[in-house]
């Protein structure tokens, strides 16, 4: 298995390959149109993947460890600098109210899905909570919870795979609806009208556009980076602390115990303290989300390395199908109560993608569509997703276990 062109011992060759490989699938992703289509995470995990089973890269080595106990912890709190929840209120109330009702729908589809498929996928209570956390907020909760839950690296790679393809394929859903007579007919569609009337003209792709270059300064790097290790030393030893002081005598202690001692979630949580309470310094850092975005990056593509071609063609068709399950009803949710509840097409739309997709997706596709009202509140709405999906994926995870 390890007999590869690059050594598992060549730390350094291969985190070149890792940061570099990264890099490209970012590229590509702003560059052309048809890897805009395909998604950089796509990209960095079929690089990885077909350069694993190549065997120019080994499929286990320290590197790839490292990325797990280090690059994915530093995430988390990167992205979720701007998490101010006072300011997600008061801005995005009403999209907040909606965004709550997908969740549910998230949670749901896990369960039914866990239901009807948990006999024949081995592990599907930790891949239900891994896909909970996922589709309340984004890659990063796949990765805290893929962690968390000490998913083996095989089936995260399946996961992957099904999850992305199908991820493409709602989006596709999703960019469609606006145009389709039977939606327009059903919900209100302002945002959309005002498009028509005025008319766009962009030839950037979705990520050129979202991930434009931004001022930022040296001291914004540093207080990005050293304030998301200190979050994050903190929150470790904060959870070894409480995993030895709670007991685990009874189901309702032990859940506790799992609660308070996972270092993902505090990390979680002391991030969106600080963002809450201590605002004028966190909403300041310029950079957070461009350096955790660039760190998921890499996760994505350690995440391809382990996958055998065969295991994927034979595990991602029953995953595809799990995913599709917690997808479907999210959306049949998501747009019951929007009808309901009188919401316009175009929120119930990036509500749904925000849930699936997390708030990057969201806003790319508000600003590829040219709802410009609406990009500044699903991505702060859709930043909670990365609080609850934490917390709720979790909660999934040890229920069905």
């Amino acid at each position: 298995m390890q007999n590869s062109f690059i050594s598992p011992d060549n730390t350094w060759i291969l985190w070149a390959f890792l940061t570099g490989w990264a890099a490209v699938s970012i590229y590509l992703e702003q560059k052309y149109r048809w890897a805009a289509k395909i998604s950089g995470a796509i990209i960095a995990l079929i690089g990885a993947l077909i350069f694993s089973n190549l065997r120019i890269i080994p499929t286990d080595a320290p590197a790839y460890d490292q990325v797990w106990t280090y690059v994915v912890p530093l995430a988390i709190p990167l992205l979720l600098f701007k998490c101010d929840i006072k300011k997600i209120w008061r801005e995005s109330g009403r999209l907040l109210i909606i965004f709550l009702i997908s969740s549910v729908g998230t949670m749901l589809g896990a369960f039914w899905g866990y239901i009807a498929l948990s006999k024949y996928i081995p592990g599907l209570s930790k891949v239900a909570g891994m896909m909970s956390g996922s589709y309340i907020g984004g890659g990063v909760n796949f990765a805290a919870m893929a962690g968390s839950f000490e998913v083996p690296g095989e089936l995260v790679s399946a996961a992957v795979v099904a999850d992305n393809l199908l991820m493409a394929l709602y989006f596709f859903v999703l960019i469609a609806i606006p145009s389709i007579e039977f939606f327009r007919k059903q919900f209100t569609h302002p945002h959309i009208d005002e498009v028509e009337r005025v008319g766009t003209n962009n030839n950037e792709t979705l990520a050129a556009n979202y991930w434009g270059a931004k001022e930022i300064s040296l001291i914004d790097i540093a207080s990005s980076i050293a304030t998301a290790f200190v979050i994050v030393a903190i929150s470790g030893e904060v959870a070894k602390w409480f995993g030895l002081i709670i007991p685990t005598t009874n189901p309702v202690l032990n859940i506790f115990n799992s609660l308070l001692s996972n270092k993902y979630l505090l990390i979680t949580t002391f991030t969106m303290l600080g963002a809450t309470f201590f605002s004028d310094y966190f909403s300041n850092i310029k950079g957070s989300q461009e350096i955790g975005t660039f760190l998921i990056y890499i996760f994505f593509v350690v995440i391809g390395v382990p996958a055998s071609i065969a295991l994927i063609l034979e595990k991602s068709p029953l995953l595809l199908l799990f995913c599709a399950v917690m997808v479907g009803i999210n959306m049949l949710v998501t747009f019951v109560a929007g009808k309901l509840l009188k919401f316009n097409l175009e929120e119930i739309i990036l509500v749904s993608n925000a849930n699936i997709g997390g708030p990057t997706t969201a806003a790319a596709m508000a600003i590829s569509k040219g709802w410009v009202e609406l990009i500044g509140p699903i991505m702060v709405v859709g930043t909670l997703g990365y609080i609850l999906g934490n917390y709720f994926g979790i909660i999934v995870g040890n229920m069905l276990m």
